[in-house]
């Protein structure tokens, strides 16, 4: 299933734009439910294309993004981070059980339990899966670097929080993270991040940092 992420890569224009509208694909049987997101440039004017689309509830209405836009209207815009993932040609079969994988870990990771007695990294198997899904083979000196790039630039949300998904870094654990935001004047928050990564000056339960 080859990806368009290279053709946006390609042609794609670097833009700012605010999350007017947001809404969820409509309910088919146990398909997943993604999160849609309708943007406007700064003047007020429609982002070409076809709405942005993620698997996880990443943004807010009203919140600034920076966004790779296709000139000619045909490829979804998305983040840097988003198109920074380089696509391949995964079988079907192989993608299922790289995504199941990859969905069992974050359920593994989201309970409170299980955040007690995981150190925040995934086991090879699971790192493996991520990127199977995402197209990620960067090293992690690479990743530690590309963690620090939405750290400086991404907008803070309503709540003041710069949001990452930790799967686009399959090979930080939360701990790094955690370090590299502590490092740039940040704290890593342990609770209520709903399978994200959340960073903030202050925070209610700070992660420990290696």
């Amino acid at each position: 299933m080859a990806r368009d992420d290279p053709t946006l890569q390609q042609r794609g224009e670097k833009v700012t734009a605010t999350v007017v509208k947001k809404w969820r694909d409509p309910a088919e049987g146990r398909k997943n439910r993604d999160y849609n997101y309708a943007l406007e440039h700064q003047d007020g004017t429609e982002v070409p294309g076809p709405a942005m689309k993620t698997t996880s509830d990443r943004y807010d209405v009203g919140q600034k993004l920076t966004v790779l836009e296709d000139p000619r209207g045909e490829l979804r815009p998305q983040t840097p981070g988003q198109a920074d993932a380089t696509g391949e040609s995964l079988g079907s079969g192989a993608l299922a059980l790289a995504a199941l994988g990859a969905v069992g870990w974050m359920t593994w990771r989201g309970s409170d339990t299980a955040r007690r007695r995981d150190d925040g990294k995934p086991s090879a198997g699971m790192r493996k899966a991520y990127k199977a899904v995402t197209g990620n083979h960067a090293t992690r000196e690479a990743q530690e670097e590309r963690l620090r790039a939405p750290l400086r630039t991404y907008p803070a949300d309503r709540r003041g929080y710069i949001k990452v998904q930790p799967e686009e870094y399959p090979d930080l654990p939360q701990q790094r993270a955690a370090r590299i935001a502590w490092e740039m004047g940040l704290r890593a928050e342990a609770t209520g991040n709903r399978g994200s990564w959340r960073f903030k000056e202050t925070v209610i339960e700070e992660v420990p940092h290696d």
